[in-house]
């Protein structure tokens, strides 16, 4: 199992609409097109109306890489910078939980 979490601060309100919009174009695509996605989720942050939040959980780090080379996936790493003040990625490996393989 491979994940990361991401966390985008965005410019300003209108922005905030245009990336929101963006990951609602782009979340089709990996729901139908990506068996190794096993997780996708998008989060806006409380009190912090212009952050998200991405939690990402993968088979393996093959999984993360062909969600990386979809064509959905691709256009939203084009099209997002438009929309970001900061970036922050931090890659996960899971050491123990629920429903995690042993």
């Amino acid at each position: 199992m491979f994940g990361l979490t991401v966390r985008f601060d965005l410019n300003d309100e209108d922005a905030a609409q245009g990336f929101d919009q963006l990951v609602a174009e782009t979340a089709p695509g990996i729901r139908e097109q990506e068996p190794g996605t096993l997780l996708y989720a998008v989060h806006t942050v409380e009190d912090a109306p212009l952050a998200r939040v991405f939690y990402e959980m993968y088979a393996d780090r093959e999984a993360f890489e062909a969600h990386e080379s979809q064509p959905h996936t691709k256009r939203f790493l084009s099209e997002r910078d438009q929309y970001i003040a900061e970036t922050r990625v931090e890659f996960l490996t899971p050491t123990g939980g629920k429903n995690l393989p042993q």
